[in-house]
């Protein structure tokens, strides 16, 4: 079988297990945040944090419970890298420094899990355990909550309340996120990806030294870091190393569990709308995107130029020879088109091209399928945008779902899409202007210029993934990307929330003859022309000046 086909293979082998799960977890996850019934489990969580799960919210409460939950998420992670020295199950590993700690509690509690650090050389069992994995697990509900949030808002009418922060948090961890990943990380075990909590020992001698590897509980990790879309690997070289993902089998597991409740969220959208078409629609447009990114970024890997890469079947250097050219592109895609961030190759080592469409899908908003929650939220924004400007070119109001989109829902949403660019370009500049933030890179012109250009792309849409080639442990670089996640995560849940907040106080508008019917293909097409073109007219001068000088070279 020649690497083409194995690719293309592999791609429908992934589109079909996403269809047949694409019901019946979206239907599934849709009860879970529309229930009134509280389990045995939950209800003890809800005595312990004090919380009453049939309170309603509106819109400013419920920001409350998700920036004290975050907050004390990277204080506690924070100390507890401080503390890593005297901790049982360190092994023997030194407290994090100040820098590194912050940049690392603050990547893992807003779903980014940007790492600067060898994880198999700097965290022991404890912080893994206790700390990162369960924020890949709480982080990741976090922004399913609030996804749900703005559902409600489009749902109800003539209240301002948009449910219970600390319902929809534990739910969505609880009977959404933990069945999966266990199921998830006992497939692991059984192909082959570790599980224990073994300490260091060496296993081999290589080139006159020795190689040594502590076990942990990698399987666990790994099964929840693909399905939150967190990212973050147990070791550096994250879903490449053969511990982490051992096979071609798991590889195209993890790429369904990156993409499967992102993509079934836009049924739970349908399923409490009360209108399954819209769901549809919203799941056109992302998988338009996705395909299509999928489908070029193979072209381009496959398309190889000179003797080397004709005999090598494609743009192999940088790429895990177990996975081929196939398997690691529709990998990168899948992680740079969400909020997950994990890698199987190094996006450096792709053509010219290639690495620009990872950095143009996290430049998207991470929108097709996005992250777990911040991909439904995203998309819904920019479906509000899209309907604006239906509106403009018809004279007419314009409405979605029932709802009227005024002069403060606009402002709301034009707010949410220009804060992440706002992020990247100013972070990025400085980094490029500034004398010593350049040193960091590996290599010069545009090539260097992409690596800290995607570092920032990386952190500000909370992706996590690096470009590789750039030395990010630095106080700059742990400090910017630090802030860059911070403001990335939160500044839009603020006016996601307050959108939604705003839609809920709405009474319904009647469908008349000039409605635009959001649900019809036209729209679809509509809403992935607006996408492309506010993210081109964006990035477009900073994506000349990197991957696109590159690749035209």
């Amino acid at each position: 079988m020649g690497p083409v086909l194995a690719g293309v293979l592999q791609l429908l082998a992934l589109i079909g297990a996403l269809a047949l799960a694409y019901v019946p977890l979206g239907t599934y996850m849709a009860r879970v945040y529309s229930s009134d019934r509280h389990l045995r489990v939950e209800k003890w969580i809800y005595r312990g944090i004090g919380a009453n799960p049939d309170t309603q919210m509106r819109w400013p409460a419920y920001l409350r419970g998700v920036l004290a939950f975050s907050v004390a998420g990277v204080l506690f992670l924070y100390l507890l890298q401080r503390l890593q020295g005297v901790l049982p199950g360190s092994l023997g590993f030194s407290s994090v420094d100040p820098a590194q700690s912050f940049n690392t509690a603050v990547s893992f509690v807003t779903n980014t899990n940007w790492q600067s650090y060898y994880g198999e050389q700097t965290m022991g069992h404890v912080v893994q355990t206790a700390g990162l994995a369960v924020q890949n697990f709480v982080s990741a509900a976090v922004g399913m909550a609030v996804a749900v949030a703005l559902v409600r808002g489009f749902a109800r009418s003539r209240t301002g309340e948009l449910g219970n922060f600390w319902a929809d948090l534990v739910r969505g961890t609880l009977r959404v996120l933990v069945p999966i990943a266990a199921v998830a990380a006992v497939v692991l075990v059984a192909c082959g990806a570790i599980q224990n909590f073994s300490g260091i020992h060496e296993v081999g001698q290589f080139m006159g030294g020795s190689q040594q590897w502590n076990g942990g509980a990698v399987a666990s990790q790994e099964a929840i870091k693909e399905l939150g879309t967190n990212g973050g690997g147990y070791f550096n070289a994250n879903s490449a190393h053969p511990f982490e993902n051992p096979t071609p089998l798991t590889n195209l597991l993890e790429i369904f569990l990156i993409l499967v409740i992102p993509f079934s969220l836009t049924r739970t959208f349908g399923v409490l709308v009360g209108n399954v078409k819209q769901g549809y629609a919203i799941l056109a447009t992302m998988g338009v995107i996705w395909f299509g990114f999928t489908a070029l970024m193979l072209w381009t890997e496959f398309a190889h130029r000179g003797p080397a890469l004709q005999i090598a079947g494609g743009a192999l250097e940088g790429k895990e020879v177990r996975f081929g050219v196939g398997g690691s592109s529709i990998f990168a895609v899948a992680t740079t088109l969400t909020s997950t961030g994990a890698v199987d190759s190094f996006h450096s080592s792709f053509t010219g091209l290639g690495g620009g469409i990872t950095m143009l899908g996290m430049m998207l908003g991470e929108i097709a399928p996005g992250g777990v929650g911040s991909g439904l939220y995203g998309i819904l924004i920019l479906a509000v945008i899209a309907v604006f400007i239906a509106g403009l070119m018809v004279g007419r109001t314009p409405e979605y779902l029932g709802k009227k989109i005024g002069a403060r829902e606009m402002k709301l949403a034009a707010a949410y899409i220009l804060v992440t660019p706002a992020l990247v370009l100013v972070f990025t500049a400085a980094s490029m202007a500034l004398p010593t933030p350049p040193h960091s890179m590996l290599n010069p012109g545009a090539h260097g210029f992409s690596e800290v250009l995607y570092a920032f792309a990386s952190a500000a849409n909370n992706n996590g993934s690096a470009f590789a080639g750039l030395n990010a442990n630095t106080d700059w670089f742990n400090t910017m990307t630090g802030l860059a996640m911070l403001f990335g995560r939160f500044l839009p849940m603020v006016f996601v929330l307050a959108l939604a907040g705003s839609l809920a106080e709405q009474k319904p508008i009647p469908v008349t003859a000039g409605t635009l019917r959001t649900e019809k293909p036209l729209f679809t097409g509509l809403l992935v022309g607006a996408i492309l073109i506010i993210t081109g007219l964006t990035y477009f001068p900073a994506l000349a000046l990197g991957p696109l000088a590159e690749g035209l070279a």
